[in-house]
């Protein structure tokens, strides 16, 4: 998601066929929205309030809202083309257990929410931005949670070393041409790696969310070029 135009989201596909698209792109897609249901689940007790910040077109809540038929969900994205996606998508589902919130950045968000949420999940959605509007980014949702609140992440990892980089593009690359993606494809998306998006490492990643001020800070799924974190306030 880009910093700068809060209506499109900076990814390679538009808005109608995301979701035909990620699952060719990103390795265990499907798991980060398992994954991180099972976290939340785990929880000693069910959320009141979840906001998912760069919600796409819904698929996270869409599987999240049976799992927590208690809970209220607030969706947020900067694109109005994957709002209005998720709309269609969550049509069936109660609407007194959703809120679909102004299109907005997080970075750039400003709207006052009438009660603070238990969780905040940002899924894929912080590595298009810079170093510090991520930090931005991660100060808002730090902000907007309730204390003892749980914040959890899935962004894109750069590597340790140059020649890691190099091998998780070739290793990335790999899967998506065993999903039918063509050379080409795979050569434009690698690229966008320092140019579209700006991946930090592991570490950086715990050092901003420490710094950020939570208190538990966990790294708790990693595989390609992926991970997933979550932090308690």
């Amino acid at each position: 998601m880009t910093p700068t135009k809060p209506t499109q989201n900076a990814t390679p596909h538009l808005p109608e066929d995301y979701d035909a698209q990620i699952s060719r792109v990103l390795p265990y897609y499907s798991s980060f929205h398992e994954e991180t249901i099972r976290l939340v689940r785990s929880l000693p007790s069910s959320p009141k309030i979840w906001m998912d910040t760069g919600c796409g077109t819904g698929s996270l809540i869409n599987k999240a809202i049976n799992e927590f038929p208690g809970t209220k969900f607030l969706l947020l994205d900067p694109s109005e083309g994957m709002l209005e996606q998720a709309r269609q998508k969550l049509t069936p589902c109660p609407a007194k257990s959703l809120e679909f919130l102004k299109a907005s950045s997080t970075q750039e968000f400003s709207q006052e929410l009438e009660e603070k949420p238990d969780v905040i999940t940002a899924i894929q959605c912080h590595h298009y931005l810079s170093r510090e509007s991520r930090a931005r980014a991660t100060s808002v949702c730090y902000n907007l949670l309730k204390e003892g609140g749980i914040y959890i992440t899935f962004e894109n990892i750069r590597p340790l070393t140059e020649e890691g980089i190099t091998i998780g593009k070739q290793y990335w690359g790999s899967f998506q041409s065993a999903h039918g993606r063509s050379e080409e494809e795979i050569r434009k998306h690698l690229e966008r790696f320092d140019t579209e998006y700006f991946p930090i490492t592991v570490e950086d990643h715990l050092k901003l969310l420490r710094e950020t001020g939570f208190r538990t800070v966990e790294l708790f799924w990693y595989s390609y070029m992926q991970a997933g974190f979550y932090c308690i306030r």
